[in-house]
This record gives structure tokens, C-alpha cells and sequence, in this order.
């Protein structure tokens, strides 16, 4: 029986900027192939390279050497309305347009491919980031951060995208507004059978979210495994440095509460 082919493929990728080399340092570039239906959570220090790669799928970021296979084609020979119609982008900025109303920045996507979005589709995009419809006739600068965030990614699912690709989407919002998103977030992407790839910094959060984790160090992919595999040890020394942060966490807490052994006692 043959395995269906990925819906993602980074095949031998690298970025270089002049004589830096943020993708790619590795031997022979980075190599990833993402199966549909999968979230994947790429972690990594600041400068790791992963919000570059990331970039690389709808072409904000074109490859010096490379390629990313999108449905087993060359990202970079698809027209940029199609490939972004069919790839859901959010990103920590957000990124609203000021002038807009909701409705009005939701709508943007299929706008700028020719088509009109239905009020009644508005209604319901806002209604699956759990926002009343109503916010709809509202202004960006009326929204909270939370707010704001839960429209940019009802934008990105207006296409009805095979593909939602996150960029350190909850980055600045505070801690319990960025759990709720992070779960409507993992909801989604399991009721409306996403395929979601989410760059973060947070090893908790990829833990908890994601089917594998990806991490990413100095350009290179240094490990790739599941959240129970990274746990139990796997992925080498950076991806158990990343994981060691909130393992420490949990215990000092659970001291804390007289649930565990005080550290170092």
C-alpha cells in the first residue's frame, strides 16, 4: 500500500541573507515532510531559524537553494492568490488593517481574489474564534489583544485553507488569554481537519498543542519527534534544554503546593 504524499515538504532548504545563514546550516539544507491532518509546532531559540522557514511556504521568504512542495508543487511557481488562498497566515502583529472594520479584514482574502464574502459567512467565521457577530461592525482599535487575535485568525480560515501556518500568533497576549486561544486553536484545527504548522517559542505550549515537534537550532533541524517521545528523552541535547524549562517549572510548582519533593531536598 503506498503512503499518500505529504501536503508539506521542505526539501533541502536554506536561506541566506547576504553572509548570513539562516535556514539551512546544516548539510544539505533542511529536509521536513509534514502529513495532512498533522499539527506540527517548530520551537527554537531567537535566530533558530524557524519563523524564516516558515515564511518560505507562502513565499514571504523565497529559498537561495531548495524547495518547498505544497501539495507536490513548487510553491514558488503557483500565483501568490491561489497559494495564499489555500495556506491560512497568522501572525503575532496581527496585522489588521486600522481603517477596516472586522468584517471588512476578515473579508480581505477572498476580496483580493475576486470574490465577494457572504455576511452570513463573516457571522459564521467569527462565531468559530467564539466572537458574537457583532463584532463584525467593529473598529480593530475597539478590540482587545485577545480580540484582535481571534480575528486575524478567523482572516485566515476565510479561504477555507488546506494549510494554517501561525508565526508566534499568542506571543503577546497575556498567559490565560493565550491558553484559551491555544486550545480553540488546536479545536479548529481538529474539527475543520487542518493541517497546522505553529512556529512558537514556548516548549509548553508545542508540548501540549502539537502531534510533533520540530527544533530548530543555529539554521538546522536538530529534532523532530512527538511530544510524548521529546518527554521521555528524545531529540537530543537542544530539544531536551528546551523541554528541561518546563519540566523545572512544573516541579518547583508542585513543591510550591506540597505536592513534591522540595528541589534539592
Amino acid at each position: 500500500m503506498e503512503t499518500a504524499p505529504p501536503l508539506l515538504r521542505f526539501d533541502g532548504v536554506t536561506c541566506r541573507f547576504g553572509e548570513v545563514t539562516a535556514v539551512g546550516s546544516g548539510a544539505g539544507g533542511v529536509t521536513c515532510d509534514i502529513a495532512s491532518g498533522t499539527f506540527v509546532a517548530m520551537v527554537g531559540a531567537s535566530g533558530s531559524g524557524k519563523s524564516t522557514l516558515l515564511k518560505t511556504v507562502n513565499t514571504l521568504v523565497v529559498p537561495t537553494g531548495g524547495r518547498v512542495l505544497f501539495g507536490g508543487e513548487d510553491v514558488s511557481g503557483l500565483p501568490p492568490a491561489k497559494l495564499r488562498r489555500r495556506v491560512g497566515y497568522v501572525f503575532q502583529g496581527i496585522g489588521l488593517f486600522p481603517h477596516f472594520s472586522v468584517a471588512e479584514n476578515i473579508a480581505i482574502g477572498p476580496r483580493l481574489a475576486g470574490e465577494k464574502l457572504a455576511p452570513a459567512r463573516i457571522a459564521e467565521l467569527l462565531e468559530l474564534v467564539e466572537l458574537d457577530p457583532v463584532f463584525g461592525a467593529r473598529m480593530p482599535d475597539e478590540l482587545s489583544g485577545g480580540q484582535r487575535q481571534r480575528v486575524g485568525v478567523a482572516r485566515a480560515l476565510a479561504g477555507e485553507p488546506e494549510l494554517l501556518i501561525m508565526d508566534e500568533p499568542f506571543g503577546a497576549l497575556d498567559p490565560v488569554t493565550r491558553d484559551a486561544l491555544g486550545r480553540k486553536v488546536r479545536e479548529l484545527h481538529d474539527t475543520l481537519g487542518l493541517t497546522t504548522v505553529m512556529v512558537t517559542h514556548d516548549m509548553a505550549e508545542a508540548l501540549l498543542l502539537a502531534d510533533r515537534v520540530v527544533v530548530m537550532d543555529k539554521g538546522a533541524m536538530v529534532a523532530d519527534a512527538t511530544p510524548r517521545g521529546l518527554l521521555a528523552g528524545e531529540g537530543g541535547t537542544v530539544a531536551q534544554r528546551l523541554v528541561r524549562v518546563p519540566r523545572e517549572q512544573a516541579e518547583k510548582l508542585a513543591a510550591m503546593e506540597g505536592l513534591g519533593e522540595v528541589p534539592g531536598g
